[in-house]
């Protein structure tokens, strides 16, 4: 019988192996190993980004009429809209709709939600694309250490 954990490993993605001081993503931060409250992996982060995106396209085509399939002029309008759902939703919630679905949300690395000016810085940050691929030891995006805050598993 497949369950809940079989389907949910690849989200994961493989393990971390062992350092050889025995540390951990978020071991620095004072954050579990897994489980909830831990530094979320990239499988997850990944797909919240492309649920985020996809919705925010669908909306840019009801909107403006963006092509959801052709390459056209407007390709920025849904970038817009990513923006504005990161920038609102993480710097209130602290998660967008795709983190919710995935069992995400930011905080910041001293506790508690991100609120608005971490929030803008990583957006900014988020928007660019090079700074979420810029990772330390604790699987923190540039973004996020520039901001304050880390993506940890809600569940």
């Amino acid at each position: 019988m497949v369950n809940r954990r079989d389907i949910g490993s690849w989200l994961e993605g493989p393990r971390t192996p062992a350092r050889a001081d025995g540390s951990y993503p978020g071991s620095r931060l004072g954050m579990p190993d897994h489980g909830p409250g831990s530094v979320a992996r990239f499988g997850r982060r990944l797909v919240g980004v492309f649920i985020d995106w996809a919705l925010c396209s669908v909306i840019a085509s009801g909107l403006w009429g963006y092509s959801l399939f052709g390459g056209d002029a407007d390709s920025f309008k849904p970038l817009v809209i990513f923006a504005v759902e990161h920038l609102l939703l993480v710097g209130t919630i602290g998660y967008t709709i795709g983190h919710r679905v995935m069992g995400l949300q930011v905080v910041r690395v001293a506790g508690g939600l991100p609120g608005p000016v971490p929030a803008l810085a990583r957006t900014v940050l988020l928007i660019l694309a090079i700074p979420p691929l810029i990772w330390d030891r604790d699987d923190r995006g540039l973004h996020d250490r520039i901001a304050g805050t880390v993506v940890i598993r809600r569940s």
